[in-house]
């Protein structure tokens, strides 16, 4: 499913999206080498880029002409995935936290609807049991 909605986004031929990237499509074939960009192959192997392929091409121009080198492009890009992972894993926990809370809330709750039928009142305990009671607590 995946890899179809790539196929079905990757509407860009090389000389294109070099074009629209304002780069040689020879430094397209550059990035894919060095594993800064992937674009989808069709099954004759023509590489096809998507929109999301062109933002990550001005991001590579904007970290190279700030100084980085391609390995240093390809570390930031790597660390950029790597905390867009972790935010989507800290989501889920804070979601399974919630839950978590919502759960124990929902037995705090059940837990005080117990006490009223728990409580005798003092009228209605027995009265040897009463007595009991006084003996122990004077």
């Amino acid at each position: 499913m995946a890899e179809r909605r790539r196929e079905s986004q990757a509407l860009f031929v090389i000389s294109v999206a070099a074009e629209l990237a304002g780069v040689h499509p020879q430094t397209l074939r550059i990035y894919e080498r060095r594993g800064l960009i992937m674009p989808y192959r069709t099954p004759g192997g023509t590489r096809r880029y998507s929109q999301e392929d062109l933002d990550r091409l001005a991001l590579i121009q904007e970290l190279t002409e700030q100084g980085l080198n391609l390995e240093g492009v390809k570390k930031v890009l790597e660390l950029r995935e790597r905390v867009v992972k972790l935010e989507r894993e800290l989501s889920k926990v804070k979601d399974e936290l919630t839950a978590a809370e919502d759960q124990v809330d929902r037995e705090i709750a059940k837990v005080h609807r117990s006490y009223r039928r728990e409580i005798i009142p003092r009228r209605q305990v027995h009265p040897d049991v009463r007595r009991r009671l006084r003996d122990l607590f004077e």
